[in-house]
C-alpha cells in the first residue's frame, strides 16, 4: 500500500500504517520544502518521516531527533553564523551525510532508502521525486522561499499564492509509478498533511494526477482539520487566507475528483453530507493523534475504509474484479493491507 504525506502530521499516521501493514508500506514523502543550508542538502519532510517511522523522533516538538543538543547551533551563533533554522547536533549527522552522497552522485531516493534500512524501519520510505521542486510562497512580504516563510518568517506573512517550482521538469519516481499503475496495490492513503504545502507539491508532478486517478486501489484522505482548526501548522490560516472556509468541506472540494473518500473528525461529523455532496464517501473518526495507540487506531480505520470502499467499488463494476491480485485479511484489529 502507499501512504502519501508530508511531514509531522503525516508521519503520524504514516507510522500507525507502518505498525499495521509493516514491509508492505511505501511512503512518499513531498520535497517542495527542501533547500540547501549553510552548503547542506535539508529534506526536512524526509527526516521527520524517517525519524518518526523509526521511534527517533522528538515527541514534544514533532520535529527532529529526541534527546537532541545543539552545542553546534550555540556555536555557530557565537560566529555570527545564521541560526534561524535549527540543526541538532544529532540531526547534523543526517544532512552532512545526505550531502556527501548526493555530491558523489547518488539520487535522493537511492540515499533515503537505505538511511530507512539503516534505521530498521520497516516500511519503504522514497521521495516524490528525484529531481529537484521548490515550494515558493507568495505572501505579502513578496516571494519567499518555504523555510524563509515556514520557519524563519513563522508563516506571519498572508499567503497570496503558491508555486512549486521545477515541478513541470520533474518526473515521479520510477519505483512510485510502477506502485501506482500495480493492479496489486490495495490502498492509497493521503495522510493528515497540509494538502496546500505539503500535498500539492506532490500533485503538481506531471501525471500524478492522472497516475492516482487510474490506480486500482481505492484513494483515501484524511482531513487535516479538526473543527475548522489545525492540530499543527496553518493549514487554517492559509485557507482563510486563499478565500476558502477552513472546514472539512473545502478540504473535499479539493481532493475532489482525486480521492474516493475523506476522513474527518468526530468534532466534524455534521460536516459528512457536505463531504458527500462533492461525491466523495466519508467516514467519521477520531482524527488527533496524541500518541501510538491512536496513530494505530487511526490507521485501522483508514484501512477499513479503504476496504469497504474497495467492496462498493467491485460490487458496482464486477467485470473488474478478476485482474486484480489485491487481498486484505481480516485480523481482529480490522482489515488491514498485506
Amino acid at each position: 500500500m502507499l501512504a502519501v504525506c508530508g511531514g509531522v502530521g503525516g508521519a503520524k499516521l504514516a507510522f500507525g500504517l507502518q505498525e499495521e501493514v509493516g514491509a508492505a508500506l511505501t511512503v512518499m514523502v513531498n520535497t517542495g520544502d527542501d533547500f540547501t543550508h549553510l552548503g547542506l542538502a535539508i529534506s526536512p519532510d524526509i527526516d521527520t518521516v524517517l525519524y518518526t517511522l523509526g521511534g527517533l523522533a522528538d515527541p514534544v516538538r514533532g520535529w527532529g531527533r529526541a534527546g537532541e543538543t545543539w552545542q553546534f547551533m550555540t556555536a555557530l551563533r557565537q560566529l555570527g553564523g545564521e541560526d534561524w533554522f535549527q540543526l541538532g547536533d544529532l540531526d547534523l549527522a543526517m544532512h552532512v551525510e545526505r550531502t556527501r552522497r548526493l555530491a558523489g552522485g547518488e539520487r535522493l531516493s537511492a540515499v533515503t532508502a537505505d538511511t530507512a534500512r539503516r534505521l530498521a524501519l520497516a516500511a519503504r520510505v522514497l521521495p516524490m521525486s528525484d529531481e529537484p521542486v521548490r515550494t515558493t510562497v507568495e505572501t505579502s512580504q513578496g516571494r519567499l522561499a518555504f523555510q524563509h516563510y515556514f520557519v524563519r518568517e513563522r508563516c506571519m506573512p498572508s499567503v497570496l499564492g503558491l508555486r512549486f517550482e521545477g515541478a513541470e521538469r520533474a518526473r515521479i519516481l520510477p519505483e512510485l509509478a510502477d506502485l501506482l499503475a500495480d493492479d496489486a496495490l490495495c490502498a492509497v492513503i493521503i495522510c493528515p498533511s497540509n494538502p496546500y504545502l505539503s500535498i500539492d507539491p506532490i500533485l503538481a508532478l506531471p501525471g500524478m494526477r492522472e497516475a492516482l486517478a487510474r490506480c486500482a486501489a481505492p484513494v483515501v484522505a484524511v482531513s487535516p482539520l479538526i473543527g475548522g482548526q489545525a492540530v499543527k501548522g496553518p493549514t487554517a490560516k492559509i485557507m482563510g487566507e486563499l478565500g476558502l472556509a477552513a472546514g472539512s468541506a473545502a478540504i473535499a472540494r479539493h481532493y475532489a475528483g482525486l480521492v474516493d473518500g475523506l476522513v474527518v473528525d468526530t468534532a466534524d461529523a455534521a460536516d459528512a453530507d457536505r463531504v458527500l455532496a462533492f461525491g466523495l464517501s466519508c467516514m467519521v473518526a477520531p482524527t488527533l493523534m496524541k500518541g501510538p495507540q491512536e496513530r494505530v487506531a487511526l490507521a485501522r480505520q483508514c484501512l477499513a475504509f479503504a476496504h469497504e470502499l474497495d467492496a462498493k467499488r467491485r460490487a458496482e463494476r464486477p467485470e473488474e474484479t478478476q485482474p486484480w491480485s489485491r487481498s486484505w485479511t481480516e485480523q481482529d484489529s480490522g482489515p488491514s493491507c498485506p
